[in-house]
């Protein structure tokens, strides 16, 4: 039984739709889904075994740290991978995931990170667990005494003899056993593996590069605080040719959570809420542990007059800068694309390469090499004008400084969207408004900026985002100074990302957790403006579209 349908040939069968005549299901089906060549296959599998070979990576150090709720995570999108990509169905989600996986890779888990860390004291002295704070301060008290073993000391490297992770050969005086040793302790060496010389010493080992005198010398420190835990103490250098076995003189008691000084009778009792052993006169020994600390990093940015003074202060500065930035840039850009745009000009070609030359060069090079143009005794400025200013040492003048060289990094790229959106304005409307009488200012206060503002205001918005965390502008030309005498970390050019960098790696160590509150504030600042600008462009769209 069929019904006739409008189209000529064409029936509907009960509960299948319209198909063509004798067209049997098959055909359909292959009439929807193109034929898998052999490229494509062998393609598909490549990939397929390039995700099935990161997973088999990615599991074992999850398996090895018992990560297990990760290894879940894994072998389900491992799997949810292969079943999209083998089966026929689920078009669109072939497409969409790629981009999705990337998306949390790249953008979601870098953020859920960051403000992870933010509610932690993760900092140095607080990096790893309280097992490994414990282990740390034990081996880094180890001293000699009286009948310490000594042994024959080779420095060695598993990779380049400059910069490699250095590791100790030492040779038991005793049974002569070759052993391997670095910060998780002592390996022992098969005899085949090793070259032992005279002395006891190792002079080459498989997998190993063994330092001589100068490239030891070179990195005596590292060699000096290595310190390689042992069963009955830990293993520390005496030059460079000598190591001995020493006891530690600081002990962790389980029974009162705290580590006592067997010379000198001092106890620190550990602190769960900083992740800190302390002692009763407030001393806080540098080995911690990373615990979480809620709320204390934000309010330490809003309370703490040493982090919120300059953080407010930095604030202001940054939105003067980011404002001023895109301003004069996009003012300066679209003033010189009217003047190109008008057909009373002639040459407009030639001007219009030289003018995007300082978007056509690096800009962290011309950053440099404005740092050396504003110099204060050999600068192009100061000599070229018959100035004396000293640019970077005053808060005003550096600041202008670094406005001036946005200026002129920033106005060609303002001037080459400016001109493309001059050229889709209508001429039209702009003639209509001189038949009215309009005056050329008239005109284009009345259409010419309201339609670039339309076309331009999404470019503006994320130009003013990228400004308020050029990092570039601001490192590389003043370096966030001049600084106040009483204030080494927070200049006056600091924005606030140079200022959450110099908190996370500055002299005074670093502050990760600091860091990442600082970072959630710029996020939130970033954002909130952002979404403030683009819901105003949707209402000035509207009303002129």
């Amino acid at each position: 039984m069929s019904t006739k349908l409008s189209g000529p040939g064409s029936t509907r069968t009960p509960g299948r739709g319209p198909v063509g005549p004798g067209l049997p299901r098959t055909a359909r089906t292959a009439r929807h889904h193109a034929p898998v060549t052999a490229t494509g296959l062998a393609v598909k599998v490549v990939l397929l075994g390039l995700v099935a070979g990161i997973a088999i990576w990615a599991a074992f150090p999850l398996v090895e740290a018992e990560k297990w709720v990760g290894l879940a995570l894994l072998a389900a999108t491992t799997a949810g991978l292969f079943y999209l990509y083998l089966t026929p169905r689920h078009i669109p989600a072939k497409y969409l995931v790629p981009g999705t996986l990337f998306l949390i890779a790249f953008q979601v888990f870098p953020v859920l990170y960051t403000a992870s860390t933010a509610f932690t004291n993760f900092g140095d002295g607080h990096r790893g667990s309280k097992d490994d704070a414990i282990v740390a301060i034990q081996s880094s008290s180890v001293q000699q005494v009286p009948g310490s073993t000594e042994y024959a000391l080779s420095v060695a490297t598993a990779g380049d003899p400059a910069t490699g992770a250095l590791v100790f050969l030492v040779t038991d005086p005793a049974t002569g056993v070759v052993s391997a040793g670095d910060a998780d302790g002592l390996r022992r060496l098969d005899p085949a593996d090793v070259t032992v010389g005279s002395g006891g010493k190792v002079t080459a080992a498989d997998g190993y590069t063994v330092l001589n005198f100068g490239q030891a010398s070179a990195r005596s420190q590292e060699i000096t605080d290595l310190v390689v835990p042992t069963a009955g103490g830990a293993l520390r250098s005496s030059g460079l040719s000598r190591a001995y076995e020493g006891r530690a003189i600081r002990a962790y008691d389980a029974g009162c959570d705290c580590v006592t000084d067997s010379e000198s009778g001092k106890r620190w009792t550990a602190d769960e809420k900083t992740g800190s052993f302390v002692a009763a006169d407030g001393e806080r020994l540098a080995q911690g542990w990373q615990v979480n600390v809620g709320l204390e990093n934000f309010s330490r940015v809003l309370t703490d007059p040493n982090i919120s003074g300059p953080f407010f202060g930095t604030l202001l500065w940054n939105f003067a800068f980011a404002i001023g930035s895109t301003g004069f840039t996009f003012l300066l850009g679209m003033a010189i694309a009217l003047a190109l745009h008008s057909p009373r000009m002639r040459g407009t070609n030639l001007y219009r390469v030289l003018l995007i030359l300082p978007y056509a060069m690096p800009s962290f090079a011309m950053l440099l090499v404005w740092r050396d143009m504003f110099n204060t005794d050999f600068g192009l400025v100061n000599n070229l004008f018959g100035l004396g200013v000293d640019w970077f040492g005053e808060a005003w003048s550096a600041r202008t400084a670094v406005l001036l060289v946005q200026l002129w990094l920033g106005y060609p790229y303002m001037f080459l969207v400016a001109t493309g959106a001059l050229q889709a304005i209508p001429k039209e409307l702009t003639e209509a408004t001189s038949v009215d009488g309009a005056s050329p200012w008239q005109s284009f206060r009345a259409v010419t900026l309201p339609l670039l503002l339309v076309a331009l205001s999404p470019l503006l918005i994320a130009s003013f985002a990228y400004n308020f965390n050029n990092i570039n502008a601001i490192w590389l030309t003043t370096e966030g100074g001049p600084f106040p005498a009483d204030n080494p970390r927070n200049g006056a050019t600091d924005l606030l990302i140079t200022y959450t960098y110099r908190l996370a790696f500055g002299a005074q160590g670093a502050e990760f957790g600091t860091a990442a509150a600082v970072s959630i504030f710029i996020f939130a600042i970033v954002a909130t403006v952002s979404a403030i600008s683009f819901r105003n462009t949707r209402k000035q769209e509207e009303v002129y579209s």
